[in-house]
């Protein structure tokens, strides 16, 4: 008799391919991401993946789900615990940085976004929700940090949120393309020092 909370054979079935399948989608996109690739990562038949998911659409879709939640999980890794707001704006920063993206290939919204912007709607519109859940926790930041008197009241939490998943977001594709570090290290010290100079009411 199965426990509760433990996944069938079938959902440990369709795990295993949509967690094979996402560095190959993250990493060569939609239309990159071949039947043969897919079958080669899974050991799968095409059958056998279509026995799971609908649609090469529906893979890409839970692989993309899968990619952003790990994303996610690392770059809010030590956050909840760090102590002031702008420390958990260093923090998050230190993490994009470090963690860059736990599934190969970097950053699913970027390469998603890219990907999507040719007319797959479905993944276009997870892109864009993602996007939005990352910003919104980093206003979420600012604005726990306003109330309690850590971050400077005339900030604006959606105008530092953009401010700063942007600049993240465009180093880490300058990083890529020169393949070494050295943008996003800068961008990190940037950013570190605007937080300190221009949100905290206590500077350092």
């Amino acid at each position: 008799m199965m426990k509760s909370g433990q996944m069938t054979k079938g959902e440990q079935t369709r795990r295993k391919i949509v967690e094979a399948a996402a560095p190959i989608f993250n990493e060569r996109g939609y239309d990159g991401a071949s039947m043969a690739d897919l079958m080669a990562a899974t050991g799968l038949k095409k059958g056998g993946i279509y026995r799971h998911f609908s649609s090469k659409e529906e893979l890409a879709a839970a692989a993309f789900d899968y990619t952003w939640k790990a994303a996610q999980n690392a770059r809010l890794l030590h956050v909840e615990e760090t102590g002031s707001a702008s420390d958990q704006l260093k923090q998050l920063i230190a993490n994009f940085v470090k963690f860059r993206g736990p599934v190969s290939g970097g950053c699913p919204i970027m390469n998603t976004a890219v990907d999507a912007d040719d007319g797959n709607a479905r993944l276009r519109t997870r892109v864009r929700k993602a996007l939005r859940n990352w910003v919104a926790r980093i206003e979420k930041i600012v604005a726990k940090g306003t109330e309690r008197a850590e971050i400077r009241a005339e900030a604006d939490p959606k105008a530092v949120a953009t401010l700063i998943v942007a600049t993240l977001e465009g180093a880490l594709m300058i990083s890529r393309l020169e393949r070494n570090d050295h943008s996003l290290l800068c961008v990190q010290r940037q950013l570190d020092r605007y937080i300190d100079t221009e949100l905290t009411t206590q500077r350092p």
